[in-house]
This record gives C-alpha cells, structure tokens and sequence, in this order.
C-alpha cells in the first residue's frame, strides 16, 4: 500500500503554461476528429467523379460506417491498453496510428484500399479518445476540470471548420482542383498530426496511473519537475492537503469492471449510457444528413454545402467554451440536465418550423447553429462524465465501452434511419426524425437531473475512490 499526496499536489496547481502546453498537445485529438468527418462529407461529390476514384453513393457510406466502425473497435482495444500499458504510451501510439492511415489515404487508388484506410484511421482517432481524456483529467487541476474537459471536446468543431476550409481551397480548380485537392487534403491532416506527435513527446505520464501501478518513485520526480515549472511562472506554491493510499494493484479483468458498472455504479453507467447514446444519435442525425436536407429540401447546390458548416462549426465551438465554466460554478448536474433539455426542446421546435415550411437554407442552418450552441455542451458533458466518476484503475476502459455504445447505437443509426426520411421527400417525415432526437436527449438531461453525480471541483478520488484506496484527510 503506497500512500500519497500527489492527487492533492497536482489538483492545488494554479493554472499555467504547463497547463496549457498539455491542453493543446492533447485536446487536438477532437480537432483531428472533426477535420476526418467534415474532410469526407465535404469530397464526398468528388470522389465520385471518374477521374478520382469513381466511388459510388453507396460505397461513400460504407467508408463512413467503417470509420465509425474503426473507431468503436480502436476505442475498445487502446482503450484497455491504456489502463494497463498507461497513458503516455497510448496517445503516441494512437496518433501514429491516425497519421499513418491517414497519409496512407491521400494515395489511395482504389475504393478497397480507401475504404482499408478510413477504418485504420478510426482505429486511431476512437483509441485517441479513451486515452486523451483519462490523461487530461488526471492531469487538471480538479477546480477547473469541468471547463477545460468541455472546451477541449468542443474543439471537435474547429477541426470541422478547418475541413470545410481545406475542402473548399484545395478543390478550386485555380488551386488544385479535384483530382488532386483531395489527396492534398488527406496529406494535410497527416501533417498536421506528425506535428502535434512531436509536441506530445514532452507531455509526461500520468502521475496518478503511475502510483495506482506501483511506480510511485517515477510519479514523484514528474510531479516534482511540474511543480519546478508552474512555480517559476507563479512563485510559490500553497501547500497540499489531503493523502490517498493506493493498493498498487494491476487493471482489473473485464469481470471486475462488469460488476463495478453494474453493481457498484449501476445509477453512474444508466446516466451515462443514455448520455453517451442520445447525444449520438442527436449529432449523427443532423451532422451527417446536413448537406442532404441543404441540397434537397432547400436547392443548395452542392459545391456550396461546405459553407454553412462555417455558422454551424461557430455555435458548437462557443457552446462549451461559453458555458463550460457553469459547469464548475453551478454544477455538473444541473447544467447537464439544462443543456440537454433545452437543445432537445430547440431540435423539436426547429423541426417543427421546419415541417412548416417557415426556413430557408440561411435561417435553417441559423437555427441549427443555436440549438448545438447548446447541444455541443451538453455532448461534451457525457464524455466530462464518464471519465470522471469511474475509478482510475479502470478509466480508459469506461471510456472506451461508453463510447462504444454510444457511438455505435447512434452512429450507426441514426444516418440510416434520416437518410431513409429525406428519401420520402416529405418535411413530415423528416421532422419526425428530429423529434426522435429530441425525446431521447430530454429523457437523457431528465435521467442526469435525478441521478447524475455532484462531480464539480472534486478531486477524481473523492468522486470514485480508486480500487481497493483509502481517502484520508
């Protein structure tokens, strides 16, 4: 049994440039994430042209399920790697993976080798999420966990904005054009993470997995060599109160992390499993049929769809940046439960309007951007809970199987079940489709309401006690 006051020292930091070299090293992963999605539904058109690669409409959808397809398998896999190999090891190992694939797309010369490459490159981006967001909050100063989690997650949208650009400049035919725009833009993105992989380097292992391993010796000098930076930027610094005792034992079997979820935090994993599934098949429902409802329901001819990503990528970045400290100061249930709710109010009322015949393409893509101003935060908030109120010994896993869930029930879904909606031509049926949407994200804010944990400006262990820990004071 080791006993410790490193969680007490790294949650007593003040915020510095330490802080801040962590939060960009590590939270570009959703930037990635969203350049991957929007980059593809962006060249979608193109790479049906017989002198790209000549993919049909149906072979398009096949290389997004397997991206997400990827992406659930990569999550699952890194993720119970992460729990046991640690963090460092994992988010290298998984942005290589992503750079790898993604470069290896940019010379893709047929539909079997593209389709090979986008689920290589979910691999890499769903194995990027359980690792990064372990790492991040074991990293951030308990006060501040709510805003920065939030904030980071809702960079998803800059990457999304950052694809729309690229798609847009690199398909010009006074620049690239679309033969070989495309490949450019693949190119770019490997670029952009072989970058960020160098910048990683210098981001150290989580001290808290280290003492939950029995490396305590190791997590002391990391703790220490932070402690020297931040206190060259802000002097002195307070002193720690509080000492946890860890058992040092190994990652738990996927028995013992069943009956943690099921018996020892059956109210955390239904919270977070309608969370994580309805905040899925919200987006998935909206983001991947957007440019169908632009271009069939309101004459937006296609080459043009990638323009009002712009407005709808602006309401989903502010969302979490906006709001994300309300989730520290008025707390992580109440604000779960508002943004929720009221994004799933604003989704019915905007479908309605639109069922109606009372938006056009401008006032359309208005109303979308200001109900994800909401919903961003919301979504972001299901993965801030999930990696916050499950033990540490077992907090890539969780992760990992929630969003799994999560991603594969609404990703899968909920694409499918729209698409078949616009398909009939009928407004009616497609506000139906959103109104779905709407009734499960209500449900989900109603359900965190009742039962979602007060995690705010708690240290991770007094939120979930590590396995087989002792919290004193």
């Amino acid at each position: 049994m080791t006993r410790t006051d490193i969680p007490a020292r790294l949650d007593r930091l003040p915020w510095s440039r330490w802080h801040w070299r962590v939060v960009v090293a590590l939270g570009v992963a959703w930037v990635l994430d969203g350049l991957e999605v929007t980059l593809v539904g962006s060249i979608g058109g193109v790479l049906e042209r017989p002198d790209t690669l000549g993919l049909s409409g149906a072979q398009i959808g096949w290389t997004g399920s397997l991206y997400i397809g990827g992406a659930v398998i990569g999550a699952l896999v890194f993720g119970r790697l992460a729990d046991r190999l640690g963090r460092k090891k994992l988010f290298l190992i998984t942005l290589a993976v992503y750079a790898a694939a993604t470069l290896a797309t940019a010379f893709s010369p047929n539909f079997v080798f593209f389709a090979l490459c986008r689920f290589a490159t979910g691999l890499g981006i769903g194995g990027e999420y359980a690792a990064i967001n372990s790492a991040i909050d074991e990293l951030i100063p308990a006060r501040v966990r709510g805003r920065v989690n939030l904030a980071i997650n809702g960079s998803f949208w800059i990457g999304a904005a950052l694809g729309a650009g690229l798609s847009l400049w690199l398909l010009d035919p006074q620049v690239l054009g679309p033969v070989w725009g495309w490949r450019a833009a693949f190119g770019l993105g490997a670029l952009l993470a072989v970058a960020i992989l160098l910048v990683r380097r210098d981001v150290p292992e989580s001290p808290r997995w280290l003492i939950a391993h029995g490396r305590a010796e190791e997590a002391e000098r990391i703790v220490q060599r932070i402690e020297a930076q931040v206190s060259a930027q802000h002097g002195p610094l307070a002193p720690a109160v509080g000492h946890l005792s860890f058992g040092g034992r190994a990652s738990p079997a996927w028995r013992e992390v069943a009956q943690v979820l099921l018996r020892r935090y059956p109210r955390r994993s239904a919270v977070a499993l309608a969370l994580m599934i309805s905040q899925a098949f919200f987006y998935n429902a909206i983001f991947f049929t957007y440019a169908l409802v632009l271009t069939r329901f309101h004459g937006v001819p296609a080459e043009r769809v990638a323009l009002y990503i712009f407005p709808f990528a602006l309401g989903n970045v502010l969302g979490p940046l906006l709001l994300g400290p309300l989730f520290d100061r008025v707390g992580r249930r109440r604000m779960i439960a508002l943004t929720y709710v009221l994004s799933g109010v604003g989704l019915a009322l905007t479908g309605w309007a639109f069922m109606q015949g009372w938006l056009d393409a401008r006032s359309q893509a208005l109303c979308w951007s200001a109900v994800f101003f909401l919903a961003s935060a919301a979504a972001s908030s299901a993965y801030l809970t999930v990696s916050e109120v499950f033990p540490l010994e077992m907090r890539a896993v969780a992760i990992s199987i929630f969003y799994a869930v999560g991603t594969g029930a609404g990703g899968f879904v909920a694409p499918v079940l729209f698409g078949a909606l616009i398909d009939t031509g009928s407004r009616g049926a497609v506000a139906v489709g959103y109104a779905i949407g709407a009734a499960l994200v209500i449900f989900a804010g109603l359900l965190a309401w009742r039962y979602a944990v007060d995690a705010e400006r708690k240290p991770l262990e007094e939120v979930a006690p590590p396995l087989g820990s002792d919290l004193t004071r």
